[in-house]
């Protein structure tokens, strides 16, 4: 029977495959019920030919030979029919039915096809356990089927059949079968009998091979196809095709499902979806799941499930992959490897946290918030802001800890250390180090700003490192402003900046100083009026004349210049100015002397300008009438400055017309005779007009007080100058040099001055005797002859000259008539009797007479050795006293002369010594012999004819030269010292040599070829004009040219070698010493030649400056320098007499200096004069001292400060504004005192303590604030509780509805399951309504008990496919009621921890608003308490000194009353900073009052929750009572409904 053969062969193959399937998937490996591939895949199953398929066609039945009909037709385009269209033989005839008509059709290829084929084409892998082929014909000769398991792109046989296998498959083994994979050839079903319904039945894995693992690789791809074809080598016909499989699952499920695409209409349709368990996916469970990659996928084998291990993510990962390297790293335990980690975390299990995270040690490493981030600084931290990712005491690692880079510190690594800045990331060590200059960074704190790096510097410092003093400031250093202030002199210097290192300032033009405070020498400061023009010297007008005057000595000049102009009434005078040096505004002075009674009344002054002023030029503003002053001359003082100044600029000429119009008492004199003495018009720069005293600047202030204080313009007013203050001639030192943009030459006459310099505030130079003038190049009236000696005086004759003044070029006096002389003192010639000269009357016997004579008798001289005496001495005799006169002039022996004039015919005699002598010197030569005593010149002997030892030349003619020997050649006997030689006094063109073995000629060494050296000579070239010969120089000589050598004229203590430099003569010198002859220290060096030693070694750096600064000056100088060294190198270098010549301009010198030294102590000099103005100033002062101290005791008193109600400060209790204690303190106000200050102190003082108070409550406010603060982060916190539960309940909703899927997926199965074949109808429908009569247990025991009796009841079905899918709504519904039995645990629990979390949250809002309202009553009665006392205060305040304040409506200007000082604006200040501090303290009571009311709402809101959360918590709290033990109940009904499915899905 070929049912029961399928049968048997489908519980053979069954077995074989699956030994042991009785624990189900659960406790190993499963596999899928077996059943027709072919069921539902009509679509895939075809032929390569079939009988009628395009048109209908006759076909022959071989087996029906025996039959009356053995040819029939097929018609195989339309669908088989069991009445309309039975000839229809397609393919999926073949495909097995149940139904009655299964015999009546078939498959039918075509008649004479051969190589016939039928392939079925699967949607996926299968297990092929059997094959079972029933044919309406003989079964075929030959045939073979064949396996594809990769979807039809290779081919392998299972089997071949044939009658013959050596015939049809040659080389095929016929068996026996050893292997299940053996490839052979069956003959047993390829007989010709059976002629019909003959079976061809093959097993992939034979009954009778052992299997020892069916779970190998090679036995699970023998059973697994994708395509199955059956090859025919000629034409058949087939009833049924039976392919018996399972969807292949590794042995990961037990059932399958269809794939999508896939029609599931069929019954019976083995699906290719595996169902898969184990925790696999994929269509044959090839793959593990999601998730499940810990181990490597492998199939099941019997017990060992093999199951996918889920990977260990710690809840961070949804997915994850299998990595096989780190499989066997762990030692084959795990290999998954998590992917796409979460809350920033990472690793192979999610165990550690991403760079830039820490692990929490607070919280388990599956809590989403265990990875927080690092709170570190970028740029200041190692590693881009990483942080210690866990703690590790053994490697000192703190989680969160930030690793800060070497100069970056704080928590978050976002502070650079002290003395560093500038964080940044591009710097390996985070912050640069401050480069603070220590001299100008404030000590005491940070060197500089983190941020930008700026030092903190001093006051008076600036620049990035503190390395810089501000402009107007210099000298960097530790002082405490870091910097002093340059102090340019305002007008010495160009402006108020000085060289930071020196502190220089930028002097004007010969200006000197570091301030420029001082002038070069041969420069001055202009005095007030230095623009001083003489009205002798003016265009002077009709009537006018010049009236010079005579200085008196011993008496001050009231005066200038020469004298004055005399000037008439209605006269005028007219200066020219053309020599204004600085554009700005003249005080005119004008100088004079009234000789008359009254006041001048009236002088018109008018300016004439040579043109329009341009309205831009600093004159613009003058209107015409500023030009015309008027003034009046006071008879009682000697100058007048009007008050209108004269604006003037640079650069312009002008012309000053003064007209004297009017004399006050025109008939007080006689008409005519009215005239005044105008000695001088000065110009003196107003001071006001300048910047230095009129600017802005408080300095500018402090000067003009100081100006005017001291009266330094009444100074310059007068010609008798009073003793000028320091401060007044420091201003005008400052303004002359702003005025004339420096000083001022002093350009001194030559002749006239005693020196270039002159006075340095004035620029007086100081003058010969009769000499006068600022220049001192003019001879004062009354003398004449200006030269190098000064002026001498004139001398006129009282009697005889009309004045004292004479001829200033001549000195000729002004002789009156019959006065003759140069000074008038005498008679002309022939006139006798002056002053009353007349002639002489001498009878004819003389032409001239004594001019003093009274006339009467000659009579003889009364002289011995007259005339008649044979010693003619004496000639005549005068006659007023009768003193003889000899007739050489002189009276006894002249000085120079000798001789015996006492004996007859004896005479005076000049001495003879050749004019070497000094003639007025009575010693000089003696008087007896004539022998000369004091030889001049460096001549000696009896008549100084020959030249003094170590000179030479021609005495008589003094030209006696010093010898030039060379002192290393010369007999050292003839050299006293290295500077002294004797040589031939006559020539001197020999010394006396040394020569050990040679006689040598020191100067030219040409006798003896030799040159002079330390120790003698050595013997030379010869070189003279005569025999020049052409050979190279020898050692210690130098080459001139081709003809002339020379020696080398060196120190032998100052060489290193004797030998000097062969062309230009300079000597090797040794170190330390210099010179072109090594005779002086090197510079660097210092001592006395030869011992020279090192200076100091900061004489270096010295030098280094002074060579830099003096490059640029040299420049030209060392140009000269080197043009006349080139042309001296052609002269000879040791010149006779070169050294003498050089020593005499240092005599010369030493001589120049004894004189200036002398100059200072003989009478008189500068400096005696300088003495004698001191003495006379120091009696001065001593004169005006009593008077002074007088003066200014009277002004401190009428100063003397004094208290309230004009009492004295010692009287005063109260004390008063500006006096004093005993101490020196300000004393002022006090107790029982009622005056502003007492009063101000008393507010101030109840004021503070106001401010005090507002402190304490603003503190309470603050301590509210702070708890209101920690109430708020309470309820965040219990919000960010709530938020953890509702998460929790999330998830565990998640985890029900993964359970639920499950459950969906083994219903699923089960009724999968229930569609399968295995049971009769009849059967499934008593197991089926057995179970919808059960009810659902209470208990364990009725729950076993149910299970015992369904497994009674099981045993004896046969079939439970229909109990199965009867019991399908039982199970959904018992699904549902588990699924809300979870849900409402799992949210009452979540209700039920939120609520405690509220409950908490409740609590402490109640605590906190307890805390809040008391704080807020206490600072509502501070409040209150500080308003009261503010209100009371503010009106005592501001009633007390009412009357102290002006406001002042143009400027605003706040202006102190008489009984009102400084303190009253303090403590107004005061009073508005209480103000203020109150108004504060009223907005903070506002925020206090709105948090309060943002709480009471809060806790309202949580009192509404709480009401809530309990109802909620009574209603869960029943739900829960209901649904206790179901879930467990539930769970025990579908264990063991899963484990019997497994038992009747396992075939057992």
């Amino acid at each position: 029977n070929p049912h029961l053969n399928r049968a048997h062969f489908s519980m053979l193959a069954c077995g074989a495959q699956e030994p042991d399937h009785a624990h189900g998937c659960a406790q190993g490996s499963c596999y899928p019920a077996t059943g027709d591939l072919l069921v539902g895949r009509d679509r895939s199953l075809v032929a390569s030919s079939t009988c009628g398929s395009r048109k209908k066609e006759s076909y022959c039945i071989v087996s029906h030979l025996q039959e009356e009909k053995n040819c029939f037709f097929c018609d195989s385009r339309r669908p088989y029919d069991p009445i309309y269209n039975t000839i229809n033989h397609r393919v999926e005839n073949v495909i097995t039915t149940f139904k009655p008509h299964r015999k009546k059709s078939w498959w039918q290829s075509e008649n004479g096809k051969s190589d016939v084929f039928l392939q079925l084409d699967l949607e996926a892998e299968f297990h092929f356990t059997h094959l079972i082929m029933t044919f309406k014909t003989f079964r075929p000769a030959a045939m073979l089927i064949e396996r594809s398991a990769d979807f039809g792109r290779s081919w392998q046989v299972y089997r071949y059949f044939a009658y013959d296998c050596d015939a049809e498959f040659p080389g095929v083994s016929q068996g026996p079968l050893r292997h299940v994979d053996d490839l052979l050839c069956e003959s047993r079903y390829s007989d010709i009998e059976p002629s019909t319904e003959g079976e061809v039945i093959f097993r992939v894995l034979d009954p009778a091979i052992r299997i020892d693992d069916p779970y190998s690789p090679r036995i699970q791809n023998q059973l697994k196809i994708t395509n199955l074809r059956i090859k025919e080598k000629y034409y058949y016909a087939m009833y049924e095709l039976v392919v018996r499989g399972n969807c292949f699952c590794y042995g990961h499920a037990s059932e399958c499902a269809p794939i999508d695409g896939i029609a599931n209409g069929m019954e019976g349709m083995v699906h290719g979806r595996c169902v898969c368990n184990h925790r696999t996916k994929g269509l044959n469970c090839e793959q593990c799941d999601d998730f499940y990659n810990d181990l490597p996928w492998r199939p099941a084998e019997g017990r060992h499930a093999h199951a996918c291990k889920e990977c260990e993510c710690n809840g961070h990962s949804s997915s994850c992959h299998f990595d096989m390297a780190v499989y066997l790293a762990t030692g084959n335990s795990s290999g998954g490897v998590c992917d796409l980690c979460q809350h920033n975390t990472m690793g192979r299990n999610c165990e550690s946290c991403k760079p830039f995270y820490y692990k929490d040690p607070r919280r388990d490493i599956r809590d989403p918030q265990v990875c927080t981030a690092c709170d570190c600084d970028p740029d200041g931290s190692l590693n881009g802001g990483m942080c210690d990712a866990v703690t590790d005491p053994a490697l000192g690692q703190v989680a969160g800890q930030c690793r800060c880079k070497p100069h970056v510190e704080g928590p978050r690594c976002d502070k650079c250390k002290a003395g560093f800045y500038g964080l940044s990331a591009d710097n390996p060590e985070g912050c640069q180090p401050c480069r603070c200059d220590h001299r100008g960074t404030v000590s005491g704190g940070a060197q500089c700003d983190p941020v930008s790096g700026d030092c903190f510097c001093k006051r008076l410092v600036t620049g990035r490192s503190c390395d810089q003093c501000l402009p107007e400031h210099w000298a960097l250093s530790h002082d405490l402003n870091g910097c002093r202030g340059c102090g340019c002199d305002v007008g010495g210097a160009r402006d108020n900046l000085c060289a930071v290192d020196s502190g220089q300032c930028r002097c004007r033009s010969h200006m000197t100083g570091r301030q420029c405070s001082q002038v070069e020498s041969g420069f001055f400061f202009a005095a007030l009026d230095h623009l001083l023009y003489e009205a002798e010297l003016a265009t002077l007008g009709q009537g006018c004349s010049v009236e010079v005057r005579e200085h008196q000595p011993g008496r001050p000049a009231s005066w200038t210049g020469l004298g004055f102009a005399h000037v008439p009434q209605s006269s005028t005078l007219e200066f020219t100015i053309d020599n204004v040096p600085f554009s700005m505004e003249y005080d005119l002075l004008l100088r004079y002397e009234s000789p008359m009674p009254r006041d001048w009344e009236e002088v018109q002054v008018t300016l004439t300008r040579p043109g329009p002023i341009p309205t831009s030029s600093p004159c613009g503003n003058t209107i015409p009438d500023d030009d015309r002053v008027l003034l009046s001359l006071p008879a009682t003082t000697r100058f007048v400055v009007p008050l209108k100044p004269l604006c003037l600029e640079k650069g312009v000429s002008y012309t000053l017309h003064f007209d004297f119009r009017r004399y006050q008492d025109f008939n007080s004199v006689q008409s005519g005779s009215h005239h005044i003495l105008v000695d001088s018009m000065a110009l003196m720069p107003r001071h006001s007009s300048l910047d230095m005293f009129g600017s802005a600047d408080p300095a500018a202030a402090l000067r003009r007080q100081a100006f005017e204080r001291y009266r330094c313009h009444d100074t310059a007013r007068s010609v008798t100058r009073p003793v000028m203050s320091e401060a007044c001639a420091k201003l005008i030192s400052s303004m002359s040099a702003l005025i004339y943009d420096g000083a001022l030459a002093c350009q001194c006459d030559p002749q006239g001055a005693l020196s270039s310099l002159c006075d340095v505030r004035g620029g007086q130079c100081h003058c010969r005797q009769n000499v006068m003038g600022r220049r001192c190049d003019q001879c004062a009236p009354g003398t004449y002859g200006f030269g190098p000696n000064g002026c001498i005086a004139c001398g006129c004759s009282a009697d005889g000259a009309l004045s004292r003044l004479c001829d200033k070029f001549s000195g000729q006096c002004q002789c009156r008539p019959g006065a003759f002389g140069p000074r008038c003192d005498r008679c002309q010639s022939g006139h006798w009797g002056f002053p009353n000269c007349r002639p002489c009357q001498c009878n004819g016997h003389a032409d001239e007479c004594e001019q003093t004579a009274s006339g009467g008798q000659c009579r003889p001289c009364p002289c011995p050795d007259g005339p008649n005496s044979g010693r003619p001495l004496r000639a005549s005799c005068y006659q007023d006293n009768h003193t003889c006169e000899s007739d050489t002039g002189e009276s006894g022996m002249r000085p120079g002369y000798y001789g015996n004039p006492s004996v007859p015919g004896g005479r005076c005699q000049p001495c003879e010594c050749n004019n070497n002598i000094d003639m007025s010197d009575r010693m000089a030569c003696d008087g007896a012999t004539g022998r000369c005593l004091k030889c001049l010149y460096h001549t000696e002997g009896p008549h100084c004819d020959t030249c003094q030892s170590g000179y030479y030349g021609d005495a008589s003619r003094r030209n006696c030269r010093k010898c030039s020997c060379n002192s290393l050649g010369t007999d050292r006997g003839q050299c006293p010292s290295r500077d002294e030689c004797s040589c031939q006094r006559s020539s001197g063109a020999a010394c006396q040599v040394f020569c050990p073995r040679h006689g040598c000629h020191v100067d030219h060494c040409c006798a003896q070829s030799l040159e002079p050296y330390a120790g003698g000579c050595q013997v030379l070239v010869t070189a003279t004009p005569t025999n020049a010969l052409q050979r190279r120089p020898q050692r210690g000589t130098i080459s001139q040219n081709q003809s002339r050598q020379e020696s080398c004229d060196c120190d032998w203590r100052g060489i290193d070698s004797p030998q000097c430099h062969r062309r230009t003569g300079h000597c090797s010198c040794r170190p330390g010493v210099s010179g072109v002859r090594c005779d002086q220290c090197a510079r660097g060096f210092s001592g006395l030649f030869p011992n020279c030693l090192p200076c100091h070694q900061c004489f270096g750096d010295w030098d280094r400056i002074v060579q830099v600064r003096g490059v640029a000056e040299a420049g030209v100088g060392l140009k000269t320098v080197k043009h006349q060294f080139a042309k001296k190198r052609t002269i000879k270098l040791v010149v006779a007499g070169a050294y003498d010549s050089i020593r005499g301009s240092y005599d010369g010198s030493r001589n120049a200096e004894r004189r200036a030294n002398e100059s200072t102590v003989t009478k008189p000099s500068v400096v005696s004069e300088s003495a004698d103005t001191r003495r006379r100033t120091e009696r001065l002062i001593s004169s005006k001292k009593d008077e002074f101290n007088r003066k200014n005791a009277a002004n401190k008193g009428a100063m003397s400060v004094r208290g309230p109600g004009d009492a004295p400060c010692g009287e005063a209790p109260c004390g008063g504004a500006g006096c004093r204690d005993d101490e020196g303190r300000r004393f002022c106000g006090g107790l029982n005192c009622n005056g502003a200050v007492a009063m101000a102190d008393n507010a101030l003082e109840r004021s503070q303590h106001a401010e005090r108070d507002l402190h304490k409550a603003m503190g309470e406010v603050e301590t509210l604030f702070i708890k209101v603060a920690e109430a708020k982060a309470r309820a965040e916190e219990a919000k960010g509780k709530a938020q953890a539960a509702l998460d929790k309940a999330t998830a565990t909703k998640s985890k029900v509805q993964r359970s639920n899927d499950e459950l969906r997926d083994l219903i699923k199965q089960i009724r999968d399951f229930l569609t399968q074949d295995g049971a009769e109808p009849g059967s499934i429908e008593a197991v089926a309504n057995r179970v919808l009569e059960l009810s659902i247990p209470a208990s364990t025991l009725q729950i076993g008990q149910l299970a015992d009796e369904i497994k009674q009841r099981v045993r004896s079905l046969s079939n439970v496919d229909a109990i199965l899918e009867q019991t399908q709504h039982d199970v959904r519904k018992a699904e549902r009621l588990l699924l809300d039995a979870k849900r409402a645990r799992h949210g009452a629990e979540g209700v039920k921890t939120t609520a405690e979390a509220v409950k908490q949250a409740l609590a402490d809002a109640q605590t906190a608003q307890t805390s809040v309202e008391k704080a807020i009553n206490t600072a509502r009665a501070d409040i209150r308490a500080t308003e009261d006392r503010l209100t009371q205060k503010g009106t005592a305040f501001l009633q007390s000194p009412a009357h102290c304040l002006q406001i002042t409506s143009a400027g605003h200007a706040l202006v102190l009353g008489a009984s009102c000082n400084c303190l009253c604006v303090n403590k107004l200040i005061l009073a508005k900073a209480v103000l203020d501090a109150k108004g504060r303290a009223e907005g903070l009571r506002e925020e206090a009052k709105a948090l309060l009311q943002d709480a009471q709402a809060k806790l309202q809101k949580l009192a509404e929750l709480e009401k809530s959360y309990e109802e909620n918590q009574r209603r869960l709290e029943g739900k829960a009572r209901q649904l206790d033990g179901l879930e467990d109940k539930m769970k025990v009904i579908l264990h063991d409904i899963n484990r019997q499915i497994q038992i009747y899905n396992t075939c057992q």
